[in-house]
């Protein structure tokens, strides 16, 4: 059963949030934050739930600022997401936990490793930005860069972007197409919700992508999996080899045939790398 509840926080907001565990703790059952794609609403998709029941997994999402009834956070960078994810966690009686993020969420579940080191046990980041850099064409790739281009500029430049934007299918691979008209539609119907509610959660996801992180992926100590399609036209691969070159435990998966919403197939697998990897700590007593 997924208990759907407002966090408040001790500013005054509130994060819309999802327990599959009947908002109790499950055992020793490994805990999993989902942080959501952009844009996307933070309510929990079928696949990862099916994928979470299967494995005993705790599956915890929630909507990040300006997105599925969480209120906004102005200035927010990615860094931002560890705070929010930690009073979640205390709300609802989570010690440690892993972390999963796709795309857009990718970042903020690394952040939240590299800033809660002593809850986070591990985290996977699926087809993930990486922090922007000059050391190579970090829009190189990309069918449609121009949301990114305007959030370097500015929330002003971003905002009139926003105005005239429309999504290019030609960011899809046939493969992603077919991922959205089967196991991943619900994927689709959250994003087209999520977008129809406004667009200031992307706006302010675009700006903290572009912007600073607040953290360097050098501080991030837990394990980290990065799992990357090799057609991705929306975070190209080389957004994955930056990433791996900059954590200390990073481990890259590459699926040459996957684009950017079919290499989510690849879930229930990285789940199971994270449960593989809660085993080994337990057994050394960490």
């Amino acid at each position: 059963m997924v208990i759907e509840q407002d966090v408040k926080l001790s500013d005054g907001r509130t994060l819309r949030t999802y327990d599959s565990g009947g908002g109790a703790p499950r055992g020793d059952g490994l805990t999993v934050f989902w942080h959501h794609g952009s844009p996307q609403t933070g309510a929990p998709l079928e696949p990862l739930l099916a994928a979470a029941a299967a494995r005993g997994i705790r599956l915890v999402t929630y909507g990040r600022p300006s997105y599925g009834g969480s209120s906004p956070l102005p200035g927010r960078n990615v860094a931002s997401a560890a705070a929010d994810v930690e009073r979640i966690a205390d709300a609802l009686g989570v010690g440690s936990f892993a972390v999963m993020g796709a795309s857009g969420g990718g970042p903020h579940a690394l952040a939240c490793a590299a800033l809660l080191p002593d809850r986070v046990t591990g985290a996977v980041c699926l087809a993930g930005i990486a922090p922007y850099t000059e050391d190579f064409d970090w829009y190189e790739g990309m069918v449609s860069p121009g949301g990114l281009r305007a959030a370097a500029d500015g929330r002003e430049a971003r905002e009139l972007y926003a105005a005239t934007d429309e999504f290019d299918p030609a960011s899809f691979i046939s493969a992603d197409f077919a991922a959205l008209e089967g196991a991943w539609a619900s994927l689709g119907a959250d994003a087209v919700k999520a977008g129809r509610a406004g667009p200031d959660g992307l706006i302010d996801d675009d700006i903290a992508f572009a912007t600073a992180w607040g953290f360097d992926l050098a501080e991030v100590t837990a394990p980290v999996l990065l799992v990357q399609g090799s057609r991705d036209r929306v975070v190209p691969p080389a957004h994955a080899r930056a990433m791996l070159a900059g954590l200390a435990r990073g481990e890259l998966w590459v699926r040459p045939e996957d684009g950017h919403v079919s290499v989510l197939h690849a879930c229930p697998v990285a789940m199971d790398w994270l449960v593989a990897g809660a085993g080994r700590r337990s057994r050394r007593g960490a």
